[in-house]
């Protein structure tokens, strides 16, 4: 199916109403749905050219059916469990086939959800095999942002001990959209956090373009440790310790990074950006040129490669321009994904994989693709893909939100 007659579908597909919910979640601004798979890329190996018109997806399903999931992930503690994250409270483990009775931690009575809140992030700490400590990113009763930590039980290593809870930060939440909601660890050791815009809609406080405000961001701390003042510690290396701006922030202009990702092999940022009325792009920020410290990636003044806010003649001095846009006729909520660095499908090495909440489409690139590149079409779904997933192989998954299924990413070298 091409991307010009993916609209019609998306707007006259039954499943309509279940889209304009799940574009909520993710921080889109229209209706559509429909999905795409891809190829994947070798862990052990350089970056290589990697050609998506060579290969060829499928998607394999998982055992279980999940409550609203938006994220599928694993540590890296040699135990090959999927843990995936259910937008109404809980997360699940998968483990030898199978899903657990008893959630590995449950907050339902901790939240608030639909729409965009709910239970949104979960990483795990770089020690996590010795430490057992995890962190989640929910939007509380009160519709704040809450990112806290946890130990795993001692007596049982698929539970958490919800007394161990440790709040770090509480972040105020203006309007219920554009709540971000991805955590992970950079290659540094440090946890980065992806804040949207505060919602509303065309960031009407200009919180993405404020330094005194953590909205529209990216936030790096350090969890390994606390001040007399703070429940972490703030990386020496930060962009505005010293300067204007919040100690916390990493990099702004961004309007709701729903989904982004470390590449494994290279340390590169992804950043899915779910755009406003008219385009979604991608970044790409490179480990060596510091991995989008101090970027600006011009969110509310640009959307995507245009203007927005002025709507003419605006500013692109500073900015980085996102590496992949495209306009609302390909879908209308951007689900940003992961570069493949498993082992099963070498001939997916080094592809970056995205999809679309609204469109389904699965699209990939290459990771080393000259800024600006065009996405190819991998795999036309009929899901609401609200998050990819890596396990702890580098193998790759996707997230059927209103399904409630996962899907396992299988890669093929076209004839």
């Amino acid at each position: 199916m091409t991307e010009a007659s993916t609209r019609a579908r998306l707007l006259t597909r039954a499943a309509a109403t279940a889209v304009a919910i799940i574009a909520l979640v993710i921080g889109g601004a229209a209706p559509a749905a429909g999905a795409v798979a891809k190829p994947a890329a070798s862990m052990a190996a350089a970056p290589a050219a990697y050609n998506p018109n060579g290969v060829a997806i499928s998607l394999k399903s998982v055992v279980g059916t999940f409550d609203n999931p938006v994220l599928v992930t694993s540590p890296r503690d040699g135990s090959h469990r999927l843990f995936v994250v259910e937008q109404t409270g809980r997360v699940r483990i998968i483990t030898k086939g199978a899903v657990l009775a008893t959630p590995f931690i449950d907050l339902h009575t901790l939240i608030s959800t639909g729409g965009e809140r709910g239970l949104l992030g979960l990483a795990f700490h770089p020690s996590f095999k010795t430490n057992g400590k995890v962190y989640v990113d929910y939007t509380n009763t009160a519709g704040n942002t809450v990112i806290a930590e946890y130990r795993v039980s001692s007596t049982n290593a698929n539970r958490v001990a919800t007394s161990t809870a440790r709040r770090l930060l509480t972040i105020t939440q203006p309007y219920p959209n554009h709540n971000g909601g991805g955590i992970a660890f950079g290659p540094d050791g440090f946890l980065y956090i992806g804040m949207g815009d505060g919602g509303s809609g065309g960031d009407p406080g200009n919180r993405a373009q404020s330094l005194s405000s953590l909205l529209g961001k990216m936030l790096r701390i350090d969890v390994n440790g606390r001040t007399s003042t703070k429940a972490y510690r703030i990386p020496s290396t930060n962009p505005y310790v010293g300067r204007t701006g919040l100690d916390e922030i990493w990099s702004r202009g961004l309007r709701n990074p729903w989904r982004w990702s470390f590449d494994r092999l290279t340390g590169d940022l992804w950043i899915g950006d779910v755009g406003q009325d008219r385009y979604e792009e991608i970044d790409r920020s490179t480990a060596a040129a510091g991995r989008g410290r101090a970027a600006n990636y011009g969110w509310r003044v640009m959307e995507g490669r245009h203007c927005y806010n002025p709507a003419t003649n605006c500013s692109k001095t500073g900015k980085v321009l996102p590496i992949v846009e495209y306009g609302h006729t390909a879908g209308c909520s951007v689900t940003g994904g992961y570069v493949y660095r498993g082992v099963a499908f070498p001939m997916l090495k080094g592809g970056y994989f995205f999809s679309d909440f609204c469109s389904g489409i699965i699209w990939s690139i290459s990771s080393t693709a000259s800024s600006p590149t065009t996405r190819v079409v991998m795999l036309d779904t009929s899901f609401n893909i609200s998050s990819f997933g890596q396990d702890d192989a580098g193998e790759l998954y996707v997230t059927d939100w209103a399904g409630g299924h996962i899907y396992k990413i299988i890669g093929t070298t076209k004839p």
